[in-house]
């Protein structure tokens, strides 16, 4: 007969109570309860935070911002309204010098930038955030709304996809704090594109282009290269992480908004936990294991916030009777 000694070579270690810190596998016996317990990762869950001042969809955010710390700017119906997130409640800030939707957005909650967007029409214009004031800086190459974005910074930023003038389009631009650059094309031309990471590594996903798609291109600084799909194609989702470690989340499949999560791990996505709220046009940022998820519309215009959590340690109790 097998034994746990045999089979992982230590025995089971005893305790008069529950160990403060168990690391994940570790297994314990408590004398005390009489109870055999491990250690063990749940799956990733969102949970529901508190509501943002100003309902709105094809919001834009600061992707490299933290689930304790990050801003929310633009969004239908078009407004320059900029929220701060401190972790528990949104805070009204100073409005975008240009009010607009459907925008792109990078940086973190004190070094933001905005660029592209509808006001209404599609647009060029670029605003940096300092952490008090946006200001109006060297326009895109190219005017465009339904772009993704992603960035570190202010100064360090990239722009892809979208569309609004002319048919859909692959363009690429590098920021570097000063100018716009052009740079390699997306291998696939899309609109209502989501990426996650900075300007030297992106994961772009979903899209329109002009049905929705599943596309994932990677970027490595000078090139994009498809890799493998999405699991459900969708457009207008939200996304957090990096290359290589991303969450991609809500958005729509035409007509309704879903609530599907899926996870990369920088080579396949894996279907997580659900949004408590389905939704598109929403605005994320944070990282694969702590997300921020907010705004959006589900059948009407909403401010439903949103974070996730993953892994989640949980410890388990084996009945031995």
């Amino acid at each position: 007969m097998a034994t746990y000694l045999g089979t992982h070579g230590g025995k089971i270690q005893d305790y008069t109570t529950d160990p403060d810190n168990p690391i994940v596998g570790q297994v314990w016996y408590n004398t005390t309860s009489n109870a055999l317990s491990f250690r063990a990762e749940s799956a990733g869950a969102w949970s529901t935070g508190n509501v943002m001042n100003t309902a709105r969809n094809y919001i834009a955010g600061s992707n490299a911002g933290t689930q304790t710390a990050s801003i929310a700017f633009g969004g239908t119906p078009v407004t320059g309204a900029t929220e701060s997130y401190n972790g528990t409640n949104w805070t009204e800030v100073n409005d975008l010098t240009d009010a607009r939707s459907a925008l792109g957005g990078a940086g973190t909650s004190t070094s933001a930038l905005a660029f592209g967007g509808d006001s209404p029409g599609a647009v060029d214009e670029t605003e940096v955030w300092n952490g008090t004031n946006w200001t109006e800086v060297n326009d895109l190459n190219s005017p465009r709304n339904a772009l993704g974005g992603v960035g570190a910074s202010n100064t360090s930023a990239l722009a892809f996809g979208g569309g609004g003038v002319g048919p859909v389009n692959n363009e690429t631009e590098s920021w570097n704090g000063t100018n716009w650059t052009e740079v390699n094309d997306l291998n696939d031309s899309r609109e209502w594109i989501t990426g996650a990471g900075d300007v030297s590594n992106t994961v772009a996903f979903g899209g329109q282009s002009p049905g929705y798609t599943a596309n994932t291109e990677l970027w490595n600084g000078t090139n994009w290269t498809e890799v493998n799909n999405l699991n459900t194609a969708r457009a207008y989702m939200a996304g957090a992480g990096t290359s290589t470690s991303a969450l991609g989340f809500g958005g729509s499949p035409g007509p309704a908004a879903v609530a599907n999560t899926e996870d990369w791990n920088g080579t396949n996505w894996t279907e997580v936990a659900d949004l408590s709220t389905g939704r598109y046009g929403l605005g994320g940022s944070g990282t694969s294991t702590l997300a921020l998820a907010f705004g959006g519309y589900t059948t009407t215009v909403v401010a439903n916030t949103e974070e996730w959590t993953n892994p989640v340690l949980v410890t388990k109790t084996v009945d031995t009777d």
